[in-house]
């Protein structure tokens, strides 16, 4: 790394050793940048500016429902109040490019403007999931070294609580706090023009802590280049927005996929992008009518449950609408596209590639498969020693492109990236076609009596069962079977659990699919462990699991 910015090289210098590195590729030339590259004036400058090619000034950029009232900031509104915060991160609260900035709040045009201003400043973002308790803080702020936050006073209770046990953490300073020494009080007496620290495109712009599917998080850095990559890479070449287009979803900006979808790629292409801070199924189905949203993104639970209430609600603006967090079972996609006339688009990506790399276009899709490698990735399927399968073959998932996996001081960077590739930890067979299908994660396959099972074919089976409203599936060990399959199943009102319910739901999964991969245990329950960003948490599921008593003896 040559050329940097940044002051505070403590980012830097906890990069893996550079052997450690995935190889980046950069065979498109919408997704070859200059190596100099602040990510804040592409999407955010540039735009108003009209360099992009599209006059977004005074369009719209972020909408929201405040108080009942529906509320809007043009581009030329956003930058202005960006500004104003960078102003006060370098002017009153020191911040040196390269210094760290925890960003707290659920999504909202604040917590956007913010982000946008700590890269005008040369920070490095650290945003966190709003339901992180402060233990969990206290675990982010000490890896990443964080000497500042910036924090939505209704969430800055826990975080007090992590700072009293961080030495690093110096300063927080709330907004929504109406007091004089609020965020918004300080930016107010800012002016609303700013120079962008000349960044490097490998200066690190902001650090990703894992979303804990496995329970142990795991921070990835990602370099200004990147934020471009997830703009220019599955957004335009699979959702192919414009600038008339207006977003709408659930996952959180915290979360790289929602800082993707619902921030920066809108930003990218001129579009609007609806930003709420509580969101149910119903409510996003209003904000769908009520804002002539035309690409949704959410996760599949969700979407079962929106396509259950969508007759009562004018979804005409609707144009395309995007899975992703999790596998998409095939029910969900024949639900969805039912209530609505819509083809699903199904996608597959991870923190540490911060993009969805597989994923199809809507008239692409194909029955079962998640989809093909996005334009400007490759990936292939191999075997435990690193040898590419053929067709049909199940195997370990390895992708590179212009993105991939740097862990802050980690030494699973070893595990994830291998001879250059990104191994993700899911397992997938590839068709002739180039088609993926998810069979699980690496540790999720369930091996029982020999026969390899994946849980997502047998969830898909549960849930085209009119009683199933989400299930999960998960290995159970077992003396004789190694393991043997195990089912958590939430009904829909108006069945019953019991015995009956889960001899019928066995009895369905046999005559649906191969017999020997029905559930042999089946525990009904109210809801399923899922993390902030809509991910089911099976580990949670595993533990408790073997010891519950089996709803039906075992064969």
């Amino acid at each position: 790394m040559g050329y940097t910015a940044h002051l505070d090289a403590f980012v830097r210098e906890q990069l893996p050793p550079r052997e450690q590195w995935p190889e980046f590729v950069f065979d498109r030339p919408e997704l070859r940048y200059p190596e100099r590259l602040n990510c804040a004036t592409e999407l955010l400058d540039r735009m108003v500016a009209g360099s992009g090619g599209i006059q977004a000034a005074d369009r719209p950029a972020i909408l929201a429902m405040v108080d009942g009232r529906s509320r809007s900031w043009s581009y030329r509104q956003l930058l202005a109040q960006a500004n104003r915060i960078a102003h006060v991160l370098t002017e009153d609260l020191h911040l040196v490019p390269g210094n760290r900035v925890l960003l707290r709040a659920p999504n909202s045009p604040m917590l956007a403007a913010c982000w946008l201003a700590v890269m005008k400043a040369g920070g490095v973002a650290v945003s966190t999931m709003q339901l992180l308790r402060a233990r969990e803080l206290g675990q982010i702020i000490g890896k990443a070294r964080v000497g500042l936050a910036l924090c939505d006073l209704r969430l800055v209770t826990e975080l007090e609580a992590a700072a009293a046990h961080c030495p690093d953490l110096k300063r927080i300073v709330c907004f929504n706090d109406g007091g004089p020494g609020s965020l918004e009080a300080m930016a107010a007496a800012k002016p609303d023009a700013f120079e962008n620290v000349d960044t490097a495109a490998e200066d690190p712009a902001l650090i990703a802590f894992t979303s804990g599917t496995t329970g142990q998080p795991k921070a990835a850095v990602h370099f200004h280049r990147d934020v471009m990559v997830m703009c220019d890479g599955f957004p335009r070449s699979v959702v192919k927005p414009d600038e008339n287009d207006v977003f709408c979803g659930t996952p959180p900006l915290g979360f790289t996929f929602g800082l993707a979808v619902l921030l920066c790629a809108p930003l990218r292409f001129g579009a609007a992008t609806v930003l709420s801070e509580k969101v149910t199924p119903s409510s996003l189905l209003q904000t769908i009518q009520e804002f002539r949203c035309s690409v949704l993104a959410t996760v599949p639970t969700f979407l079962s449950q929106m396509a259950a209430l969508a007759g009562q609600y004018d979804l005409s603006s609707l144009k395309k609408a995007i899975s992703s967090g999790e596998a998409l079972p095939d029910a969900t996609r024949q639900m969805f596209r039912k209530a609505t006339g819509l083809e699903l688009i199904d996608g597959l990506g991870s923190t540490e590639m911060m993009q969805t790399f597989i994923s199809h276009t809507p008239e692409r899709a194909k029955r079962g498969a998640t989809g093909y490698v996005i334009p400007g990735y490759r990936a292939r399927i191999v075997d435990a020693q690193g040898t590419p399968c053929g067709p049909g073959v199940v195997g370990q998932l390895a992708v590179k492109g212009p993105s991939g996996c740097l862990y802050l001081a980690d030494e699973r960077q070893r595990e994830y990236v291998r001879d250059g590739w990104n191994v993700t930890g899911d397992t997938f067979a590839m068709d002739r076609d180039g088609y993926f299908y998810f069979q699980g994660r690496n540790d999720d396959l369930i091996v029982s009596a020999g026969y390899n099972i994946g849980g997502l074919e047998i969830e898909s089976t549960l849930l085209s069962h009119d009683a199933v409203a989400e299930c999960a599936v998960v290995g159970i060990p077992d003396e004789q079977r190694g393991q043997i399959v195990g089912a958590f199943v939430v009904l829909k009102p108006g069945y019953e659990a019991g015995d009956g319910m889960a001899m019928a739901l066995q009895e369905f999964v046999k005559a649906a699919i191969a017999p020997f991969k029905y559930p042999r245990r089946i525990e009904f329950v109210a809801t399923l462990p899922r993390s902030e960003t809509g991910k089911l948490m099976r580990f949670k599921l595993r533990q408790p699991l073997s010891a519950l008593p089996a709803a039906m003896p075992r064969n």
